[in-house]
Parts: C-alpha cells; structure tokens; sequence
C-alpha cells in the first residue's frame, strides 16, 4: 500500500488516556454513585426498560481490579454516519482486551446494524487493526442505518451471538443507535442471555451531550476541518472583494456545527436555528437580517462577506415548517403518483396552488423556483420531504438578492451584490482525527471494555473533564436510560435520547451574540488554518471553542 508520510506518522502516534487508564488493567477499580433516573417521563421509561433503568453512574479510579476474570469475545460495529475517531474506539476496545488476557476476541461486524443481523464479521487482529490506528472514515468495517428496534431483529442479534460466543456487544453510533443499545441491552437482560450491550458517543452534530456526556467524538475534528475551509473563503473574500459567500454545514436538528465555526472564524453572519424558533422569525424577518449586513457593509466599501447557514434552518422557521406539514399532507398516499405523471412544472404548480391553504402558499410562492422544485424531489421512507436536499444557501442567497434589488430601487442601497454559494458536509466527516478526538475516542473504546469488564449493560461509555489536558481526564459510564425520554415517532410514542440543541443562555450562544453586531458590519474574520497534529500542546491539542466556553 502507497502511504501518504502524513499516514505513516498517524499511524505511529501514541493516544493519550486518561491518567486513571494508564496504570495498567489490574489497578484500575470502580466507583459507583446514585441510582439514576431519566430526563423525562420516568415512569414510562422505566415501565419500558425494568432490567436496566436506574442503575448508577460509575467511575473508574486507581485500585485494585476486583471484576471476575473470564474470556471475553466482543462485537463491535460502526452505526449511522461516519465521524472521525471511529477507528481509534475500536483500537482502543481492541488494546484493552488484549491488555487484559491475549486469548480475548474482537470481531468487527460489517456494515452497522445488518452485519449483526446477517452475522457478516471479521476477526481483528494485530495487524488489522495497526492499519487503521488515528485515520479517519469508517472503512475499516463499514457502518449503516439499519435500526434495531423489533423483537424479530433482537432474536436474530441473541441468537448470531450465541453462536459466535459473545459475551458483549459495543454499538458505536449516535443517539438513535444508542437508543437502540438500550433497547437491545434491556431485550438480552429480559432473556437472560448474559450478553452485555455497550454504546459509545459519536455524531459531528454535537447534538448527542448533556450534563454528564460533554461532547459527542467527530464534532472537534469536523469543525475544525469546516472552519479550516470557511477561514480560506474568508481569505479569499477579503482579497478579491467582490463575493458573498453562503456557506451550509452539517446540522438538520441542532446549530452546534454552525455556532462553533462561527466561533473560530468570526463571519459577518451565521444563523442558529433554536434561534430562529425561540423567536418565530420569518423567512423575511431573516432575509431582511441579512441585507441589512450586506447593505451596511456595501455602505462602507465592502461589496463582500460570509454568511454561516445550519443544514436545517428551514425547519426551525416556524411558517416554512407549517409550509412542509401541508407539502407532506398534500402529497400523501396516491397523491405522489397523480402530481409526477403531471406534464410540467406549470400543471405541478398548478397542482399545488389549489392544494395548500392560502398562508402556506404565500410562502411557498416567495421561494426562488428551484427551491420550490426540491421540495417536491423523492419523499424520505416515511412519506416525508427531505429537507436535507434543500440548498438553504441559495434560498437566502436568492431572498437576499431580491430583497436588495427593491433597496437599490428605493435607493438606500448602492452596492454590488453577487453570491457564490458551498456546502461542506462530507469534507470533515472523514478527516484525520485531531490529537483531541484520536485521544478522546481511545479512551471511550478502551474504558467500553472496563465496563464490559465489570459486567455492566446498558451503559454509555463516559469520559469526562475533557476541557482539560489527557492526565485529567475522568473515565465511566452513565444509563443510556438516564438521557432518555418519549417522543412522538411516525405516529408512535418511543423513547429516544434527547437530542442536545444550542441553549441560548448557554455560554457559546451569549459569545456569539455578543460579538455578531460588530462582526456583521466590520471585517473580523480569523483563519485557523489546518489542523495542527504536531508541535506545542497549546496548538496541538486545542479544544473546540464551545467546550472552552462551556467550562469556562
């Protein structure tokens, strides 16, 4: 294989654990707290899970190993979007089975979910694994979308692994795959299958944190590698003096990617969604929001600027939302089939006039028509429009673009307005992992297996204090029954993980806005520039700025 020396030295880099970790298997011991109970909706909760609600939080500290030795053989898979880090949580869960007893066995189930369900694995060794050591991507075994939430696919799971002789299971994935852990983890507990269910926090979302889960892994890496692109178009910005940039980054259900670029590069505009709903703003209220940047600075000389758009505002305005409810309802059953045989666009526009009310239509009709179009493109499985093909950046673009043309008409406006438009999602899904999530992921794959270790189920491997250097960090494991509460789910009461959106009384969102009126009018960009993995810790190791703030 042709490896780039970047790959070489990654390869040979030694992750920091926390410094509890580091004394070797047989000293480390474990704490345990209070009994614990879930965010909301107890009774339910535990009604639905009596095997693994309200078990406590644990703590592991230096001390005398006292868990049963026995042979360990444990499945792990990759579940939902990639995120960089994935690699090193399954080295790490591989270094610490081996530490343990050299006899222990890691197979990796391939492709997520369905790898359990078709008993489709790889036996780890060595070798494999030291070709994956602090790369990004989810290559090494693949990952899926499949959800584990049927009593039929629990029987397939119990059963691949009974044969193989699995004493746990480690689901590496976001909040519905460690919704399903939970699940999973309570199913092999009611039937006494003595299989342990173990999960591990990871999205580039950010959205999967709470008081006790500090940060989910992928979200430093991807952030920096998004603000590395945005602080380039910046640059670029600046230097030719002619563009607006719109820039949409991953994050359909939370701003926490947007909120933390905007941190580290400083544009002229970003948008945060929980924003946008806590003050039911329109899509006029936010167009005007933006123009008025645009004609301030044009005012000042400066046709140019950079505006930060969350993959998922549209659904956080309130009539925009109202507009898709009524889309969904309209194109419900056959209803799909009669509007695609329609011969045009006219006759499809048509179609739509008489089948929204007449407030949905207004604002269906301020869209720019490509916009209007991708609301009509393939329905997600459950009937639904996919909001994620809608290109935000070109809406607001275009809404901008009209709204400063009737300025300019009314002569308040004088500038120059033209708009080159990106999207960056897949680019940091699958960079190298900063020295903080290739630390960060070690640990949560190595601490997994001392809770498989001292027979815990259930549990969401935690490590903590992470705004601190390695050495301080604190390693455990929490319920994943303690982050749970019941939601509605196509037509059905389920219980999930709550997602973690921006809180605006938190200490990232009041940064923010106390700084945005200035970076609307002025030119304070930053540059970040790459992500460093070599040199002085205070460079190398850098924390995102959300955590910094968020610990003060």
């Amino acid at each position: 294989m042709n490896l780039s020396p970047l790959q070489k030295a990654r390869y040979e880099y030694a992750p920091k654990l926390p410094g509890m970790l580091r004394n070797g298997i047989a000293e480390i011991c474990v704490s345990e707290g209070a009994a614990t109970t879930s965010v909301a909706d107890q009774d339910k909760i535990a009604e639905l899970f009596p095997n693994t609600y309200g078990k406590p939080e644990v703590t592991f500290k230096k001390g005398q190993n006292t868990s049963v030795a026995k042979k360990q053989v444990v499945g792990v898979i990759l579940s939902g979007g990639q995120a960089p880090g994935g690699h090193n949580v399954v080295s790490g869960l591989y270094d610490a089975l081996k530490a343990t007893n050299k006899e222990n066995v890691l197979l990796g189930f391939k492709g997520g979910p369905d790898g359990l369900l078709k008993n489709d694995y790889v036996v780890f060794d060595d070798e494999f694994i030291n070709a994956y050591r602090n790369t990004g991507g989810f290559d090494i075994i693949g990952s899926g979308r499949t959800k584990l939430e049927t009593e039929e696919q629990f029987a397939i799971v119990a059963e691949n692994a009974k044969k193989n002789g699995l004493t746990a299971v480690v689901i590496i994935g976001g909040d519905d795959s460690n919704t399903n852990a939970a699940t999973l983890a309570e199913y092999m507990a009611a039937h006494k299958t003595g299989i342990q269910v173990i999960g591990c926090p990871k999205t580039i979302d950010g959205d999967l944190k709470n008081e006790d889960i500090e940060a989910s892994f992928g979200f430093d890496t991807a952030t920096k590698t998004y603000s590395e692109l945005i602080g380039n178009i910046e640059r670029d910005a600046n230097s030719a003096k002619k563009y607006w940039h719109f820039i949409k980054v991953m994050g359909r259900s939370a701003s926490h990617v947007a909120l933390e670029c905007a941190l580290e590069t400083q544009p002229n505009i970003c948008l945060i969604g929980e924003e946008v709903a806590a003050k039911k703003m329109s899509l006029a209220q936010i167009t005007n929001y933006i123009a008025d940047s645009v004609e301030k600075r044009a005012a000042n000389g400066n046709n140019f600027g950079v505006a930060i758009i969350p993959e998922g505002i549209v659904e956080f305005v309130p009539e925009f939302g109202a507009l898709i409810a009524e889309i969904n309802e309209l194109l419900a059953g056959s209803k799909t089939e009669e509007f695609n045989a329609l011969p045009n666009w006219q006759a499809k526009y048509d179609f739509i006039k008489q089948g929204l009310t007449a407030d949905a239509f207004k604002v269906f009709d301020l869209l720019p028509q490509g916009i209007q179009q991708q609301l009509f493109l393939e329905r997600d499985p459950h009937g639904n429009v996919q909001v994620s093909l809608i290109e935000s950046e070109k809406l607001f673009s275009e809404l901008v673009k009209n709204e400063l043309a009737k300025r300019k008409a009314a002569g308040t406006y004088k500038g120059k307005f033209g708009a080159q438009h990106h999207f960056f999602g897949y680019e940091g899904r699958c960079a190298f992992p900063s020295n903080f999530d290739a630390d960060y992921c070690y640990s949560l794959g190595y601490n997994a297996f001392m809770l498989i270790q001292y027979g815990y189920t259930g549990y969401l491997s935690k490590v903590s204090n992470i705004s601190k250097p390695a050495e301080e960090w604190v390693a455990g494991g929490m319920p994943i029954t303690k982050m749970m509460n019941m939601e509605r789910r196509n037509g059905k009461d389920k219980p999930v993980i709550r997602k973690a959106l921006v809180e605006l009384d938190g200490a990232p969102f009041k940064y923010f806005e106390a700084h945005r009126e200035q970076w609307a009018v002025e030119t304070c960009f930053t540059f970040p520039g790459a992500i460093q993995y070599y040199g002085p810790s205070e460079v190398c190791d850098l924390t995102t700025r959300t955590l910094a703030l968020e610990k003060g």
